[in-house]
């Protein structure tokens, strides 16, 4: 009996001793995982002035309000948006500031041996006091000269048919002191950091524009979340809030948004993405150009349209999807990008009446090089009401890149109806597609039936057939919604079309 108790003391001892390893081992390896940065931001998040990591050790220096500030920190690795090109370790120049950063993941805290410089403007060459008296003197008599050289030409040449005088406005002329130079608004910031190539401002900028909006009033709610009209420095934009359980569906948004050369005046402007932790909850924030116009259903259930308004509509949301649909190549190159989820609450509509397309959280990209489609992890599915056929009856290559691109078609041509009805001088009341067919919020099945096995379509009043513009806005729409895809439009011929309906062969002025 003395025996078997020993045996069993020591069998618990050595259980004990090999649990012990286990949990050491399985710390060691989450420690090797980790990358411990130096931090020195006063934060919960950096005790002992150290942070870890999976992801990069971040250092950056700006110069504020005359001093130099250090900022050291970690980013995480779903952080690092888009991961091949990560602009939160790339450095910017803004008009008003310059913010150098740099990111490393060598060894722990490496971040502490960055050198960070911030270049000085070059200083003056010496000149003497005459030179310094009279060279103001000759610059200001040159730009009075050219200016008034301007204003004589503006005046005295002959005004072109449909122009008005003078072709600038006092905002875009640099003759004039109120010029845009004097105030740094987003668009600036944008033109200066992004220079044509991307899509958004660089990290720290994103989370200080964000952390200076203030929300103003809800305009809108999804399956997402709330849309907010919200104010930075005087001027108004547009807040999309997820909730914490959207996260896949914010991360990539953000994540399409930030596509190199993705930038179009029919693509809704992105200006940031950020996370804020008001300790309750993490809300997600997805800030964009704000249009008071509201989103195209909104417009053409409280509005009716002209025949000009009609073309400038289609052929700027056409124009967007042409540009999404294109792939431009290069090093700084874009990839082909279908939307999946076209239809007039993801269309926007600007104070010129044009167009831009909004809602990319179901977008897919095409990777050239090896011929696959970058789809996102999320559930969320398109609209049930605007899928096109091949998509209601799963028949769909999901595969191959083209189909996607032939399935936006068929949903902009379900819009562009839309549109039309709401056209002309005996406009019918909005209504959505196959709002005679199918109840306000359809079935999968129901829409498959219609679509797929009655193969029937949206109906085109008699009156557009005596009205030249909706009569060829009607072929548009119809070879638009083929059933068999390969049949249909591609989103680059249809913005040629448009342009020649817009024509004044088409309309009569």
């Amino acid at each position: 009996m003395f025996l078997s108790k020993t045996i069993i003391m020591d069998l618990l001892h050595g259980r004990r001793w090999f649990l012990i390893l286990i949990i050491a081992f399985s710390q060691k390896i989450q420690k090797i995982n980790s990358l411990k940065c130096y931090c020195n931001v006063e934060s919960s998040s950096c005790p002992n002035s150290t942070c870890e990591t999976d992801g990069f050790c971040y250092a950056s220096t700006m110069i504020e309000h005359g001093i130099q500030k250090y900022t050291y920190h970690c980013i995480e690795l779903k952080a690092l948006i888009p991961i091949e090109h990560p602009f939160s370790c790339s450095t910017t120049r803004t008009r008003n500031e310059s913010v150098v950063i740099q990111c490393c993941n060598s060894h722990d805290l490496c971040n502490r041996e960055l050198h960070l410089e911030i270049q000085s403007k070059p200083p003056a060459t010496e000149t003497t006091a005459t030179a310094w008296q009279v060279i103001p003197w000759i610059m200001g008599l040159t730009v009075l000269g050219i200016c008034g050289a301007i204003s004589v030409w503006l005046i005295k040449r002959p005004a072109r048919k449909g122009h008005s005088l003078p072709p600038y406005t006092a905002e875009d002329s640099y003759c004039d002191p109120r010029h845009p130079m004097i105030k740094t608004t987003i668009r600036d910031m944008i033109e200066l950091t992004t220079s044509g190539s991307g899509s958004g401002l660089p990290l720290l900028v994103q989370r200080s524009i964000a952390r200076q909006i203030q929300l103003m009033d809800i305009i809108g709610k999804g399956r997402f979340g709330e849309v907010w009209r919200g104010r930075w420095r005087g001027e108004n934009v547009a807040v999309k809030i997820f909730s914490s359980r959207e996260e896949c569906s914010w991360f990539r948004e953000a994540e399409i948004y930030q596509t190199v050369m993705l930038r179009h005046e029919n693509i809704l402007g992105f200006i940031a993405a950020d996370n804020k932790d008001n300790g309750t909850w993490t809300q997600l924030w997805l800030i964009t150009d704000y249009h008071e116009n509201g989103s195209l259903f909104d417009f053409l259930t409280l509005r009716t349209i002209d025949s000009n308004t009609l073309v400038t509509m289609a052929l700027s949301v056409a124009t967007g999807l042409a540009h999404l649909h294109m792939d431009i190549v290069g090093t700084k190159g874009k990839p082909a990008i279908a939307h999946r989820d076209l239809k007039s609450k993801n269309i926007l509509v600007k104070s010129n009446l044009s167009c831009v397309i909004g809602d990319l959280g179901l977008a897919v990209r095409h990777n050239v090089a090896s011929d696959s489609v970058d789809v996102p992890s999320t559930n969320r599915v398109g609209t049930k009401r605007y899928m096109a056929p091949e998509v209601l009856d799963e028949s769909m290559d999901a595969r191959q890149f083209d189909p996607y691109k032939r399935s936006d078609v068929y949903s902009f041509g379900l819009v562009v109806w839309e549109m039309a009805r709401r056209c002309g001088s005996m406009p019918e009341e909005y209504q959505p597609p196959y709002y005679d067919c199918v109840s306000p919020d359809p079935a999968l099945e129901d829409m498959r039936r219609v679509v797929c096995i009655e193969k029937r379509r949206p109906s085109v009043p008699n009156r557009w057939h005596s009205d030249p513009v909706l009569c060829a806005i009607s072929k548009v729409m119809k070879e638009c919604w083929y059933q068999n895809p390969a049949a249909r439009l591609t989103a680059l011929r249809i913005k040629k079309t448009l342009a020649n309906i817009g024509t004044a062969d088409h309309i009569k002025l």
